[in-house]
């Protein structure tokens, strides 16, 4: 939920002068100026840089190059690790050799170990040493003076480290706090200001007016006497100070920092979590993209500031290759983006290239985080989906949802009590709109405190939950990870008895304001914490549960109403004794396994959970769903929805989602429904509203609203086969549900910064409208040599082409691709439960070759069982006129009485007869229809068991 909460000024005594205006705050989010870590790293200007790499004292193994690095400003020493991975990665650490204590390395994030791959040295000479990287015919180049890192593919440099010198790597030291140091430094800090000024004036004169040209022996006389210089404290090194509060940093300045430059790349995505457009910008004059995982209130659009999120992974992409570059570490941290070619203008762009002068474009990218070391993975694809399987291999893959979870989810802050849920129940009845799911929000518990229920408006949660049940629906309450302090609460004086709360850096448990009142914070990095939360969803320990109850964590960020930016101190101290600066950014994800691993165990391990969260890492997709926050029923924000969604699914968080209609404030009746219309094609599809808004659930609307909505919410369920298949390929392949246009189209240059419309799989183009008072959209259908179909009037489309498209209140922009067959379930019903055993129609799309292929996954929707093999995985190919239904995978095996009620044929011609072929021998005829008008054939009835391999034959 939104800081806006706060409203509510009974909710938290005393908190009247923490409540902001009702739009964000900038003031009380940091800039990078006002963090002095990021000022002291972008102070660094690119140049040849401070560090060389000894070479003679490289050490290789079979899998790892160690190569000692000195800073010539203070002679401090790293440790270069240089790891080659299976898959075609490089892994690249960079730690300081002998630190004054440990630093901090992410744990829990990565899957298991990667697999090494063989290393060899394949040339040398005084200042370079040549590795391959592998079978996969790369090349490591390590240079010594400067030190830096190219990795080339080929002739072709792919991609180089440290090559405009920026890294930085401040080692742990003592503090100063001795006079005589404290004079000599200030002392220091004078002369250099003298020198300064005097070296600037005879610069001054001595340089002709009309020449801009420098004198390479004084430059390099310079950087000379800036390598002498001893290190000064610096304001902000050892406390910093933010509105009112202070940071004692009590291990001084421990930043890390380090380029990377991507040659003939022009387009770079990822680092979620922002509020801006799929491709980033380039950040040069404007504040780095920053990953802080912050409570922001009423956030703004298209700005690089910090949100609930953090994913510390970037791709690049060009016609050759796509790169990533994986940043593994959870402090703050901020990431610059710079190109040679930001700034100029296609014409200037297209007059340098016919003059002949067209430099190459490189894209330069410089992450610089608060604390830890440098621990990076370099993922060399080269294809979007080698990438994604790159990735998926370090962090895991998007865990399989259970089925009810991608139908849709009605929530509000908050459905008032028990009869409010069972008449908003009543109502989608009464209407005949399906949905699955109704939320509670914060006013379910007893006075905020969670896994309770308000005896008043929640006096039979067991009844309720029983009520929903018999319809076949689930219901999700809200579970924070702010604890009341309330010596007559169970579950805070339980963790407080076993001491797993956050420490201040005192030593005390650390305490904060959020909805309770005073409330602590678990210690979700210790993993006896862990192990407890779970075991609080177990039904006896959390009163009134039932197997249909599922868990929504919101505030894991986490959410501290009086700290500074909204969360945690920096200097609290969690468990091994590691401050939260250290591991800010994981937070969230703790707390979402926990929860995950709860739902799981109080099934005995059976049954799959649904858990949302706000706050995200990496890794997170193993354990849920994430939404985008609290977003506004604003136009820009129904359009900022698409960008955000599709740049998590390109870091492996595929189950996204915003709220339909707008957290704050209240939609105009056009935009919640055109809202409806893009959420339906969203993975994550839910409603959800503010406290002080009006009510507007789907009838509230008026009926020829009602209508569309109802349309849309059908045209969901008719897909959920699809979409299961879709996260059953993201849970075996790491393969996003929801795609750019130039995952699946990557030579198309005018896919690569386009996120007003996208693909679910590799069959479903969808171009959302998401202008007012719209009376058309612009469509671009991609693919040389590709054709498209309407899946409404199955018009056909040839590609590439881009045309006006006239819209009006009930349109939705959907277009198969040539070449695909997607399972559709056409018969509607109150909920997804209620389709399991219902029969399938197949919608084959052929392409300019009359083919066509699809797949589909199934198995019982809710438990583990799939991997035991209880599942099927069925593929359907079209070729020269027969269709085919064989197994993908006949290790599986999993009965079920759906059939094949129709199968749909777009863009053919008459057949003169259609039969059906059995194993065994039989053979039967079909009866069909054909739509001259728009090339359709439908055959009624094959009748076939969707288990069933077959044959149909079109004559």
């Amino acid at each position: 939920m939104a800081v806006a909460r706060r409203l509510l000024g009974a909710a938290v005594v005393f908190t009247v002068c923490l409540i902001p205006a009702l739009t964000v705050d900038r003031s009380n989010f940091k800039t990078c100026d006002q963090s002095s870590f990021c000022q002291r790293q972008r102070r660094l200007q690119p140049g040849l840089s401070s560090y060389r790499a000894a070479l003679g004292s490289a050490k290789l193994s079979s899998d790892k190059l160690e190569v000692q690095l000195i800073d010539d400003k203070n002679q401090a020493s790293l440790l270069l690790e240089v790891y080659g991975l299976d898959g075609n990665m490089t892994r690249i650490k960079i730690n300081e050799i002998n630190p004054l204590k440990p630093r901090y390395e992410v744990p829990d994030v990565l899957v298991g170990t990667p697999l090494p791959t063989n290393l060899q040295v394949t040339g040398q000479d005084d200042n370079t040493l040549e590795l391959s990287l592998g079978e996969t015919g790369h090349k490591l180049l390590v240079t010594g003076t400067p030190f830096r890192l190219d990795i080339l593919s080929g002739q072709d440099l792919v991609l180089s480290v440290n090559s405009r010198g920026l890294l930085h790597f401040e080692h742990l030291r003592e503090r100063k706090d001795t006079l005589s140091a404290k004079v000599s430094s200030a002392v220091g800090n004078m002369w250099h200001k003298v020198k300064t000024l005097f070296s600037s004036d005879t610069e001054k004169k001595d340089v002709p007016a009309e020449t801009d040209e420098e004198n390479p022996e004084e430059v390099e006389s310079d950087k000379e006497e800036e390598s002498k210089k001893p290190e000064v404290d610096e304001p902000g090194m050892w406390d910093e100070t933010f509105k009112t509060h202070t940071d004692s940093k009590p291990n001084g300045p421990s930043s890390v920092g380090l380029d990377f430059s991507l040659p003939g790349f022009e387009n770079v995505y990822g680092i979620p979590e922002h509020a801006d457009n799929m491709k980033l910008r380039t950040t040069e004059g404007t504040d780095p993209y920053r990953l802080y995982n912050l409570d922001v209130f009423q956030y703004e659009l298209y700005n690089t500031m910090a949100l609930y999120g953090s994913v510390p992974l970037l791709l690049a992409h060009n016609v050759k290759r796509t790169l990533g570059i994986f940043w593994l570490n959870a402090a703050e941290t901020w990431v610059d983006i710079s190109s040679n070619i930001a700034g100029k203008t296609l014409f200037g762009k297209m007059l340098q290239y016919m003059q002949g002068g067209g430099e190459t474009p490189q894209t330069d990218v410089r992450w610089m985080s608060e604390s830890g070391i440098i621990d990076v993975f370099l993922l060399l694809g080269p294809s979007p989906f080698d990438i994604f399987k790159q990735y998926a291999s370090l962090t895991g893959t998007q865990a399989l949802p259970p089925y009810f979870s991608l139908g849709y989810h009605q929530c509000r802050w908050n459905y008032n009590d028990e009869e409010d849920v069972r008449n908003v129940d009543a109502g989608f009845d009464e209407y005949d709109l399906p949905y699955d799911v109704i939320w509670l929000d914060i006013e379910h518990a007893d006075g905020k405190r969670y896994f309770t229920w308000d005896p008043h408006k929640f006096p039979n949660p067991r009844d309720m939950l029983s009520g929903l049940k018999e319809k076949r629906r689930k219901m999700v309450a809200i579970v924070d990870p702010h604890i009341k302090i309330d010596s007559g609460y169970r579950v805070h004086n339980e963790i407080r008895a076993q001491n797993l709360y956050i420490k201040t850096k005192d030593g005390s448990d650390y305490e904060g304001w959020c909805w309770p009142g005073s409330a602590a914070y678990p210690d979700f990095t210790n993993p006896e914490m862990r192990k407890w939360w779970a075991s609080m969803f177990s039904y006896d320990k959390y009163e009134g549960s039932m197997d249909n109850l599922f868990v929504w964590n919101d505030m894991n960020e986490p959410s501290v109403f009086n700290g500074p930016e909204v969360t945690m101190h920096k200097d609290a101290l969690h468990w091994g004794g590691w401050e939260h600066r250290d591991v800010h950014n994981l937070y969230g994800l703790y707390v979402q396994r926990a929860t995950t691993e709860g739902l799981i165990q109080r099934s005995g391990g059976k049954e799959r959970p649904f858990v949302l969260t706000r706050a995200f890492f990496a890794g997170s997709q193993r354990y849920g769903a994430v939404w985008t926050g609290d977003n506004a029923a604003e136009w820009d924000h129904l359009k900022i929805s698409i960008p955000m969604c599709l740049s998590l699914s390109l870091v492996g968080i595929s189950f996204c989602g915003a709220d339909v209609g707008g957290f704050f404030k209240s939609p105009e009746t056009e935009l919640l429904v055109r809202w409806y219309q893009a959420g339906a094609y969203q993975p994550f599809f839910r409603a959800h509203a503010h406290l002080d808004t009006p009510r507007r659930e789907p009838w509230l609307h008026g009926d020829d609203n009602m209508a569309v909505i109802r349309d849309v919410l059908r045209q969901r369920y008719t897909l959920l086969p699809f979409w299961y298949t879709l996260f059953y390929k993201a849970l075996s392949e790491g393969e996003p549900v929801m795609r750019p246009l130039w995952v699946e189209f990557p030579s198309d240059v005018s896919t690569f910064a386009m996120d007003s419309q996208y693909m679910l799989g590799s069959a479903l183009l969808v171009r959302p409208v998401t202008e007012a008072k719209a009376r058309g959209v612009q469509v671009y259908l991609p693919g040389d040599g590709e054709v498209w179909y309407d899946v409404h009037s199955y018009q056909r489309y040839e590609a590439p082409q881009t045309f006006y498209l006239p819209v009006t209140m009930n349109s939705i922009p959907v277009y198969q691709r040539g070449g695909s067959i997607i399972p559709r379930k056409d018969r509607p019903r109150r909920t997804s439960d209620c389709m399991q055993d219902d029969p399938f129609t197949l919608y084959v799309a052929l392409n300019l070759q009359g083919e066509a292929r699809g797949e589909l996954f199934l198995d019982d929707g809710h438990s583990f069982n799939y991997e035991q093999n209880e599942f099927l995985f069925r593929e359907f190919n079209y070729s020269q006129g027969k269709l085919t239904a064989s197994s993908l995978d006949p290790s599986g095996v999993f009965k079920t009485p759906s059939w094949i009620e129709r199968i749909v044929i777009i863009g053919a011609t008459k057949p003169s007869s259609i039969t059906l072929s059995l194993q065994g021998g039989s053979e039967s005829s079909l009866e069909f229809e054909y739509d001259q008008s728009t090339s359709v054939i439908t055959v009624r009835k094959p009748g076939v068991n969707i288990a069933s391999d077959f044959t149909v034959s079109l004559r």
